[in-house]
């Protein structure tokens, strides 16, 4: 696969994976494109830990289907990102980024205007919408035959040092490096984000896994191979969009925006 078209078909696994393990050698071969990324000074800041053992991930599923209906009926996620929710495809080709929810049940289309209102999110919990986002994630995670821990060691990963903004950027690159070696095998990835989300629930994990004292978790991810045909879950969205180059790129000084790009960039 060329690198060009494994960067254009590289996304977010919203659906669930094959139930078949993730043979050895593609374990390896994402680990070593992990560890090819580039580094500050050839640090090579990351440590990774691979995930198999099926009690382990139910654990993991268990704590990120809590956390996301804890999160979802509180109001903490909606208030936290409403910037980049979008309900219409004219907002969203407006925007050219963000999420949109183009696949709702029924009954919840009518009040999307509603959800970053208190009238909202009361209806939002009475018709038990956090409940059943919070039991699908726990579905896919629990479903899922691998999982990777990334961590960044402490002593490279400083808060407040500017080799902490190094390590950070190295392990950008190193997910990255997975990422798109995941299309070029047929697998698909998404950041078990929510136990972020919810007090306490990321240091569960972090126990869990046994993290040292010197390395800091920073993100899961679950991993698996695609099926040839994708089930989409009862609430799903979609974020395939990408801003033009004329909002995004500037030429020689900040003032000017790159133009004369955006025809080419548009999708065939």
């Amino acid at each position: 696969m060329e690198l060009l078209d494994a960067i254009r078909r590289r996304k977010t696994t919203n659906g669930a994976f094959l139930p078949d393990p993730v043979s050895e050698e593609h374990q390896r071969v994402l680990l070593e494109a992990a560890g090819r990324a580039p580094s500050q000074l050839n640090s090579q800041p990351w440590r990774f830990v691979v995930i198999e053992n099926r009690d382990t991930i139910r654990q993991i599923a268990r704590i990120s289907g809590e956390s996301m209906t804890e999160t979802m009926s509180n109001g903490t996620f909606f208030e936290r990102y409403k910037p980049y929710f979008r309900f219409s495809q004219a907002e969203m080709d407006e925007k050219r980024s963000g999420m949109l929810f183009d696949k709702l049940p029924a009954p919840l289309r009518p009040f999307t205007g509603q959800v970053f209102t208190r009238r909202g999110q009361t209806l939002m919990n009475a018709l038990g919408v956090p409940k059943t986002l919070g039991a699908e994630n726990r579905r896919l995670v629990e479903g899922s035959p691998l999982l990777l821990g990334v961590m960044l060691d402490r002593s490279e990963y400083r808060p407040g040092e500017l080799s902490s903004f190094y390590s950070v950027f190295s392990m950008g690159a190193a997910m990255e490096n997975v990422w798109l070696t995941t299309v070029e095998l047929g697998m698909g990835i998404q950041f078990i984000s929510f136990p972020m989300e919810a007090p306490g629930r990321w240091d569960e994990i972090v126990e869990l896994l046994r993290v040292p004292d010197d390395l800091e978790l920073m993100a899961v991810y679950r991993l698996g191979y695609l099926p040839p045909e994708q089930r989409r879950p009862a609430i799903d969205w979609s974020s395939s969009q990408r801003r033009l180059a004329s909002q995004y790129v500037f030429r020689e000084t900040c003032d000017t925006p790159q133009r004369g790009w955006d025809e080419q960039g548009r999708p065939a």
